[in-house]
């Protein structure tokens, strides 16, 4: 991580908030997933590093962490709350609706696609989120 990108733990201290060994636990889980885990895998992936963090530590913790925006939720249709760190870049995400795994992307022209339709609206396009939801072209892949 470059020096300038401050680590979730130092966002949570910035905010005042007491940063206990398992929430520096749970935020390192956070920050180090290439996924978008849900509180019952981070509990578990915590669990990992430290068997004394319980369930509701977790849900507290999540909580905690996305009131004072340092995380987001997203609900991508699988019946369950989804986290990741506020990301640096603006990123939309595709969601494969047989694995649930979830792919991150940019696209200028969609940015652009999108502007032009707010305009066109009358309005200034201030935060959006985007979520495509598909299935494998190729059959054979799960």
């Amino acid at each position: 991580m470059a020096d300038e990108l401050k680590t979730l733990e130092q966002l949570c201290v910035e905010r005042g908030m007491r940063m206990t060994e398992q929430r520096r636990v749970i935020a390192r889980v956070l920050e180090s997933s290439a996924d978008h885990p849900d509180v019952e895998e981070l509990y578990r992936r915590s669990a990992e590093v430290d068997p004394n963090i319980s369930i509701s530590t977790v849900y507290r913790t999540v909580k905690l962490f996305e009131d004072t925006g340092i995380i987001e939720r997203h609900d991508f249709r699988d019946g369950r709350s989804r986290y990741e760190t506020v990301p640096d870049e603006h990123h939309d995400h595709l969601i494969d609706l047989k694995s649930g795994r979830v792919i991150e992307f940019q696209s200028e022209e969609i940015e652009a696609l999108q502007e032009k339709i707010a305009r066109k609206h009358g309005f200034r396009l201030v935060d959006h989120r985007l979520e495509l939801y598909g299935i494998p072209l190729d059959k054979t892949k799960d």
